[in-house]
């Protein structure tokens, strides 16, 4: 059986959005997540194949066509990963303007509590094929 590739967009020079990619790159058994960042020629492409309104603080998942950003992107990432963390995903019964309050005001002060780097993350060797830039 084939698993299809889903995309997940991201900061690139934010420390806790690339930390994020690291972490999801360990949990993601079936190889399910491919990689680019926001700022890059493929990311911005994405977007705007995709028609995603929004800007640099969130992360998005396309999947099955379609787009998630915020904290359902990551309930649905959280959902494919190896694990106890799929049970995240019964945070869903949490009203999204509540879910994604709380993502809001993490991802709007990300810079501040984890730092920001002066260029765009770069895979190791041994993740380099999961990324698209």
């Amino acid at each position: 059986m084939t698993v299809e590739k889903s995309i997940i967009l991201f900061d690139g020079v934010c420390n806790l959005c690339s930390g994020a990619v690291q972490f999801i790159l360990k949990r993601d058994a079936k190889k399910k997540f491919v990689f680019a960042s926001l700022q890059s020629e493929i990311g911005k492409n994405l977007l705007l194949k995709y028609k995603v309104t929004t800007t640099v603080e969130t992360i998005i998942l396309i999947q099955d066509n379609k787009w998630f950003s915020q904290s359902e992107a990551a309930l649905e990432i959280a959902r494919s990963l190896s694990g106890v963390w799929p049970l995240l995903y019964a945070f869903k019964i949490v009203p999204r303007f509540i879910r994604d309050g709380i993502y809001n005001w993490i991802s709007s002060n990300r810079y501040r509590f984890f730092g920001k780097k002066d260029a765009c993350m770069i895979p190791s060797p041994e993740w380099k094929n999961r990324f698209l830039d």
